[in-house]
Order: structure tokens, then C-alpha cells, then sequence
């Protein structure tokens, strides 16, 4: 019998369990695969408090890494034995278990040099700073970013990666422990949005003028100084809602705001062609094997520990990545 943690309604932390589940031989199209580590992303709660609605009782957990253990028939992009990650949505819902099945089709090989432990806690993470960074607008070095939650798992490898593209990037964190950890891996400088006015202090920072881009994984109660923050016809990227979903708005508002642009976009719509996430992955998964972009793991939890796992990540007491380990 496998473990996995599962929920049967939708609520707080402790709607989490530990259950034992059969998991018998993978089918056509599919894998077992025994988990060296999982992913957390704040995204994992949204399917446990039911903003992500799904059919109940569910497994919970979209991103993990681990050892093929058998291939179901026509597979065959990966064998027993293979080192493998995978992040995804509804087609990979249910990682929090040590042992599981999974469809072969979002399974990424792991390349030399990359542990398990690294993977979990960076596929979603990287593929995300890949295609922020890569696709989503055309970054020349001297632009500047405004970076929330710089401190972070995605944060920290968007800032060591804009520094590599030659970018200046202002972060924002909550304390001066986090803002230590922003710096030390690629913010030229942090704003304190506990103590200062983010929008004010950008155009400080930026002579008047405001960022190129805005990568809000904040939403609500960032949403105004985010635009604030922007120069005439800047790009603000609206890539999270951990404070909770933006209110509908008059579009008139971006015009009044200097004709800004603005974009939701979703990791599924970056990775959906298999050769794009291929040359995404590929990216990101070799600055990491090179040293040029470090992936800190800052805080480990047992599998049994899930619900400790999502109290830590709600209060924000969280910086760099966590994972579960099995």
C-alpha cells in the first residue's frame, strides 16, 4: 500500500489526511513512479480551500520528482530506472503520495547533475521564471523589473536569472531577513512593503520614471502600486494571487494609467507545445546544472507533515522553496 495524502472537503489545513491507496500497474500511456521528493506551491492551496474546484475526495499536489519504477504500454519516452520531474494542473493532481501513477506525457527526464530534490523543488518554479523571462516580453539588459515576493522559490530564480539577462531588479519583500535573501541573489534593491510605499519608492529608485515590467504573484493587495510602479505603456504581469484575486476594473484604467498593458498568463499555455517545454526546460534545467542559477531548498517537510506544510506557506513565513519528502 502507497501513502498519499488526500482531502474529502474543502477547507483549511486540517482537511488534509494521510491515507493508505492501492496502486496497481500503470496503463497504457502511464507510469509508476516511487517520489524522492514534491513540490509546494502556494497553488496547492487553492485546490484544498476550493478556489480550485475538483471532484471530492481528491489527492492534492501538482509537481514531484522520483525513480521510474514500470511503464505501461506505449511508453516510451522514459524507462524503469530513469530520474524524472514533472509539474502540471489537473493532469498531474495527487503528488503528495510516496508511490502514485502518472501519465508519461508530462514527464521530464532528468538531465546529469539535477537531484530529485532539486527538481521537485524547482520544476513549476523554473518553468515559470523561463517563460516570464524568455516569452513573455522582449527584455533588453539596462530594463528594470519589479519583482513581488523576491524572496521567495520563484522569486529567486526569477532575480538570479534577470541578472544573468543583464536586467536591474527591485524587489519586494516583508522583512529584512527575507530582503537579505533577495539580495544575495540578484536584487540590485528591496523594498520593504510592510514599512514604504512600493509605488513611491520605485519611481524613487527609477529617477520618475517606473519599471519596464511588473511580476505580481501577489494579486489583490498589490494590484494598484504594481500599475503605480509602471513607466508609460509598461507591462504589468499578473502571475499569482496569494492575498487573494484582483477586482473586475474598468480596462479605461490602464489607459489612464499611462496606456499600460497588462497579462494573466498560465504555465499550462508555455509548456501545452511538447518542443516549447523541451526548450524551456532545457534552459532552465542547465543554468541550474551549471552553478549560474542556484535553487535554495529552505525548508523540508515530512509527507505527513502536509498540513504544517500549507500553515507555513499561508502565513508567509516561508522563503526559497519547500518540499515534501516521502
Amino acid at each position: 500500500m502507497a501513502r498519499a495524502i488526500r482531502f474529502h472537503q474543502t477547507g483549511g489545513p486540517d482537511v488534509l489526511r494521510l491515507e493508505r491507496v492501492e496502486v496497481g500497474a500503470p496503463g497504457p500511456g502511464q507510469v509508476r513512479l516511487r517520489h524522492q521528493a514534491i513540490g509546494l506551491n502556494y497553488a496547492d492551496t487553492y485546490f484544498r480551500n476550493g478556489t480550485y474546484a475538483v471532484p471530492l475526495p481528491s489527492g492534492i499536489g501538482v509537481e514531484a520528482a522520483g525513480i521510474v519504477d514500470a511503464v505501461g504500454e506505449g511508453v516510451t519516452e522514459v524507462q524503469p530506472g530513469d530520474a524524472v520531474a514533472y509539474t502540471g494542473f489537473l493532469n498531474t493532481l495527487g503528488a503528495y503520495s510516496d508511490v502514485r501513477l502518472v501519465a508519461a506525457a508530462p514527464l521530464i527526464r532528468l538531465p546529469a547533475g539535477i537531484a530529485c530534490e532539486t527538481a521537485a523543488a524547482m520544476t513549476m518554479r523554473g518553468l515559470t521564471a523561463a517563460y516570464l523571462l524568455r516569452r513573455i516580453h522582449p527584455f533588453q539588459p539596462g530594463d528594470t523589473v519589479l519583482l513581488h515576493a523576491a524572496a521567495g522559490g520563484l522569486g529567486l530564480i526569477v532575480s538570479q536569472w534577470a541578472r544573468l539577462l543583464g536586467l536591474t531588479v527591485i524587489g519586494t519583500t516583508s522583512s529584512e531577513e527575507k530582503a537579505a535573501v533577495a539580495r544575495a541573489h540578484g536584487c540590485t534593491h528591496v523594498i520593504d512593503y510592510s514599512r514604504e510605499d512600493v509605488a513611491k519608492r520605485v519611481r524613487e529608485l527609477t529617477g520618475g520614471r517606473g519599471v519596464d515590467v511588473v511580476f505580481d504573484s501577489v494579486g489583490r493587495s498589490t494590484f494598484t502600486s504594481s500599475l503605480d510602479s509602471l513607466r508609460r505603456r509598461g507591462l504589468m504581469v499578473c502571475v499569482g494571487t496569494a492575498s487573494g484575486t484582483i477586482p473586475p476594473f474598468d480596462p479605461q484604467l490602464l489607459a489612464m494609467k499611462g496606456s499600460l498593458y497588462l497579462t494573466r498568463p498560465a504555465l499550462a499555455d508555455y509548456i501545452a507545445d511538447p518542443a516549447e517545454k523541451a526548450e524551456l526546460a532545457a534552459e532552465v534545467f542547465g543554468h541550474v546544472a551549471a552553478g549560474r542559477i542556484a535553487v535554495e531548498i529552505h525548508q523540508r517537510y515530512a509527507l505527513e507533515a502536509a498540513a504544517e506544510a500549507h500553515v507555513a506557506l499561508e502565513s508567509r513565513r516561508t522563503t526559497g522553496s519547500s518540499i515534501l519528502v516521502p
